[in-house]
């Protein structure tokens, strides 16, 4: 067989339930590490930056990883690259934040961290994922790089925003979105060049709108039982639930995995 590229969504794929409180199945991890034991490339693929994965990543058994929604590689525990928004289209979506009276937040460096410039932010969303630093009189143009912009409101109150429609962004939480790369295919693809392998040999597995990216025709896609209709209709496989062996399950289906004898 050759040798295939696995690249695994995290919350709702490979670990069941909420931030803070989840867990993986045994059979999830049994099938991870037979796929290890016979040779096969596994990764992480999320949208969370590096800084606020890498642990979760070295606590879940890998050591290679697609991160900050397809803009970050590391491989070998090594951070390799992470590309930062477009800086002008950041700015210009802040500047119309200001003019029309919403509240924002920005994450200008690779820090467990979001800054805002009063502390409305939390005020608004009470939010916990990451802390909030007030820096009174915080302007973006002081920093040179823009890696994630968030702004809270509840939809569909960013309709108002002109500039959001140039940027990619998300809404995981009703208080706020995250404005952050979209594309997790970019990275995999860079991943997969860097180790001179094919495209055809590449399995994602995902259950959520931001998957949508990574499930392309050029490999296989494995949607969980639990994913999003939307993820399902563009799979090539749908397996059973996260809780219910999904991975472990469809390893078996297409034969990546065999049990010793």
């Amino acid at each position: 067989m050759n040798k295939k590229f696995f690249f695994f969504d995290i919350d709702g794929t490979l670990a069941v339930g909420t931030p803070g409180r989840q867990y993986i199945p045994e059979s999830t991890k049994k099938a991870i590490r037979m796929l290890k034991e016979q040779g096969h490339f596994v990764a992480i693929a999320t949208g969370r930056s590096y800084a606020m994965a890498v642990d979760h990543m070295r606590s879940l058994g890998f050591e290679n990883m697609v991160s900050d929604g397809g803009n970050g590689i590391t491989i070998n525990n090594e951070l390799i690259t992470i590309k930062p928004l477009d800086y002008q289209k950041c700015i210009d979506l802040i500047d119309e934040c200001k003019e029309k009276g919403f509240i924002w937040a920005i994450s200008p460096d690779n820090k467990t961290r979001r800054l805002a410039p009063d502390s409305r932010f939390y005020d608004f969303t009470h939010d916990v994922y990451m802390d909030t630093e007030v820096v009174d009189g915080l302007d973006p143009r002081n920093y040179d790089q823009i890696f994630k912009v968030y702004v809270a409101c509840f939809a569909p109150e960013e309709q108002k925003l002109e500039t959001l429609k140039e940027l990619p962004w998300c809404r995981f939480h009703k208080e706020y979105l995250f404005v952050e790369p979209g594309d997790k295919s970019v990275g995999i693809k860079m991943m997969v060049d860097h180790f001179k392998g094919n495209y055809k040999d590449v399995v994602v597995f995902g259950d959520e709108k931001n998957d949508l990216s990574m499930f392309r025709d050029e490999w296989t896609s494995i949607a969980m039982g639990n994913a999003i209709d939307e993820l399902k209709e563009k799979a090539t496989y749908v397996t059973t639930p996260c809780d219910q062996d999904g991975i472990y399950n469809a390893c078996v289906h297409f034969d990546w995995i065999k049990e010793k004898d």
